[in-house]
C-alpha cells in the first residue's frame, strides 16, 4: 500500500506529464517528446529516469516519476535516441543505453507472449490449425495469430477464412508462440472476442510498430 507521501509524489508526477497538455481533448493523451503529436497511451512507450538518470522503458506505465512519453514505432524511438530527446524533455541529463530501441522491441515481444499466455489460461484461446479453422468457421474469433516464420499457405488460408472484424497478427516465430503457450509445437493459434484480446491487439500492433523491417512480414 502506498503512503501519503508515495500517493502524494505519484499524483505530482501524473500531472507533471501533462504539462503543456491543457489543451489534450482526453486524459488518456500524450504528447510525444519527438514528434509534439498527441496520441493515445496505447500508441506510445512510457519511459522514466531512474536515480541514476538513464533512461528506462515502462510499458506497464507503472514506475514512479516523470513520463516521457515516446510513439511507438521504430523510427521515433530511433529519433529519440539519436537527438536524446530525453534530456530536453526532462530538463536534464539522460544517460540513453546504445541498445535502447532492441531492449523496447524484446519488452514488447515479451509482453506479446506473457498476454498470450493468459490468453490460454483463461480459456479465450485456441491453438493448432484444425482448431483454429474451427473456430473461425463458427465466427468465435477476434485476433487469428500465426507464427511469422510459419509456412504461408496455411498461413494464407486461415486468414482468407477471417471475417472483417478479426485481427490478424504474426508477433512471434513459432518457437516464441510455442513456449508462450506451454507446446512443443505451434503455429497458429485464435483469440476469442475478449478483454485479453483487446489487449493483445494493442501489443501486437506495437510490437509491430517496433521491429526491424524483415523480408517476412506479418499480414494485418
Amino acid at each position: 500500500m502506498l503512503t501519503d507521501s508515495a500517493m502524494t509524489q505519484a499524483i505530482d508526477a501524473e500531472a507533471e506529464e501533462a504539462l503543456g497538455d491543457e489543451t489534450l481533448a482526453s486524459p488518456t493523451l500524450r504528447r510525444c517528446i519527438v514528434t509534439r503529436q498527441a496520441l493515445e497511451k496505447p500508441a506510445m512507450i512510457r519511459f522514466v529516469l531512474d536515480p541514476e538518470g538513464r533512461v528506462v522503458p515502462d510499458l506497464k506505465e507503472k514506475l514512479p516519476g516523470r513520463g516521457l512519453w515516446v510513439t511507438a514505432d521504430r523510427a521515433t524511438l530511433s529519433e529519440a535516441v539519436k537527438r536524446n530527446a530525453f534530456a530536453k524533455a526532462a530538463k536534464q541529463s539522460a544517460k540513453v543505453p546504445a541498445d535502447l530501441v532492441e531492449r523496447v522491441a524484446d519488452l514488447a515481444r515479451r509482453e506479446v507472449a506473457e498476454l498470450i499466455g493468459l490468453a490460454r489460461k483463461s480459456g479465450q484461446l485456441r491453438a493448432g490449425f484444425e482448431k483454429v479453422q474451427i473456430a473461425l468457421q463458427a465466427g468465435k474469433v477476434r485476433v487469428l495469430i500465426a507464427a511469422k516464420d510459419g509456412a504461408e499457405d496455411g498461413r494464407g488460408k486461415l486468414a482468407r477464412m477471417a471475417s472483417s472484424g478479426v485481427e490478424i497478427c504474426a508477433p512471434l516465430t513459432a518457437a516464441e508462440l510455442a513456449q508462450a503457450l506451454g507446446r512443443e509445437h505451434a503455429v497458429h493459434a485464435a483469440i476469442a472476442e475478449s478483454g485479453i484480446a483487446e489487449r493483445i491487439i494493442v501489443a501486437c500492433r506495437r510490437l509491430r510498430a517496433l521491429q526491424a523491417v524483415d523480408n517476412k512480414t506479418e499480414s494485418n
